[in-house]
């Protein structure tokens, strides 16, 4: 397929993006690739930013420090 260059730019058909609702152009020397992004499912941001505390063992003893349950 050839596509015309205007003064702004490409309109790509949006038959050859198959569904992409966003896409990232990369120029990779005399090449430039058209890449859909896919999304991501927000539980794998799961554990990105963790909390840190003073607490060695908050990991074993998560129950007891959240709900105060004896041991």
């Amino acid at each position: 397929m050839t596509i015309a260059v205007s003064e702004e730019g490409l309109l790509i058909p949006r038959d050859i993006l198959e569904g992409a609702q966003e896409v990232e152009i990369r120029r990779e020397h005399e090449t430039i690739r058209i890449l859909p992004i896919v999304p991501r499912d927000s539980i794998f941001q799961l554990g990105s930013q963790p909390v840190h505390c003073n607490l060695p063992d908050a990991s074993v003893n998560h129950d007891q420090y959240i709900y105060g349950a004896g041991k």
